[in-house]
């Protein structure tokens, strides 16, 4: 599996849309103002769709605006988890897109990373 991106949570990503710099997704199909459907997975097998649009900032360039409110909704995430989007290569060269979330518990005075689900 190839990570393409990861960030930590922010309020604006769990209130409106998660943003994503189009630079860390190499060529998109696509040019600012169209929108796509990404389907991905979770841990679990769950097949999501996110609504996505390219759209620009003068701050960050060109990124990608993800509509997953009920994503976060249903999972109950929280500002500081850690999301994770993969791409795994599969059997037939096709390739599928994968989310991990995960949220940083204290467990006997120590820090771990639980998975989200």
């Amino acid at each position: 599996m190839t990570t393409l991106f990861s960030k930590f949570l922010t309020k604006a990503d769990i209130e409106n849309v998660l943003s994503i710099p189009a630079c860390t997704l190499g060529p998109l199909p696509f040019r600012e103002g169209h929108s796509m459907n990404m389907h991905a997975h979770d841990g679990n097998g769950q097949e999501w769709i996110f609504s996505c649009n390219i759209q620009r900032n003068e701050s960050v360039g060109h990124f990608l605006s993800v509509g997953w409110i009920e994503f976060v909704r249903e999972r109950n995430l929280q500002v500081d988890d850690s999301v994770t989007i993969l791409e795994e290569v599969l059997k037939n060269q096709a390739t599928s897109i994968k989310l991990e979330v995960k949220r940083k518990i204290r467990l006997f005075g120590k820090d771990i990373w639980s998975d989200v689900i």
